[in-house]
């Protein structure tokens, strides 16, 4: 049975929410059924503070939600031809969020769902889900636990934020360790600042 993540799980902060989004379940009501997705890989960005996170930037029209209520998707462009889908987290105001990466597919998702990108191509998640509350019972996209735990998970610094000073070796990134899904196997362990 899956049970719809509340408001109160996605109210933490990011390093917190991110290691628990792993074995949740990403899920999209369309007109010929589900579609649903394990998330495998996630990466953590923590608000201003933050080099690498879009929020560093302060509050601007893309940004907007990442400074609202947790447990709203942050769906952006990147690059001109990919979105990706985060969730904000944290408490209002704190601009952080955690980004999808990687789903093994459970149900009705046929594509490639390894990166941020492909899975919302996979999804089929574009920017008409900017701003999605997740927690509403309404909302045809949202997160769900069906009880599954990876057994084992990994962490890493994050990928492209190559730009972000010392915050791109922050060990901000998780996933499911032996999973085949996940986008980039980490190279041997780092020293992390």
């Amino acid at each position: 049975m899956m049970v719809r993540l509340p408001r109160h799980f996605y109210q933490r902060p990011a390093t917190d929410v991110a290691p628990d989004l792993l074995g949740k379940l990403l899920v999209r009501q369309t007109d010929v059924g589900l579609r649903i997705g394990r998330i495998v890989e996630v990466e953590a960005y923590l608000g201003r503070q933050d080099l690498a996170a879009h929020s560093s930037k302060g509050l601007t029209p893309r940004t907007r939600v990442m400074f609202g209520e947790a447990g709203h998707a942050y769906v952006y462009l990147i690059y001109g031809m990919h979105h990706c889908m985060n969730v904000v987290t944290g408490p209002a105001g704190s601009g952080s969020a955690v980004l999808l990466r990687a789903l093994e597919p459970v149900q009705g998702v046929e594509a490639n769902s390894s990166g941020p990108g492909r899975l919302a191509r996979a999804m089929e998640i574009d920017k008409q889900y900017y701003g999605t509350d997740l927690c509403a019972p309404e909302s045809a996209l949202y997160l769900a636990d069906d009880g599954h735990r990876p057994e084992a998970i990994g962490r890493s610094a994050r990928i492209g934020v190559h730009y972000a000073g010392v915050w791109a070796d922050k060990p901000l990134r998780f996933f499911v360790e032996n999973s085949k899904w996940v986008s980039r196997v980490p190279k041997p362990r780092q020293n992390f600042v």
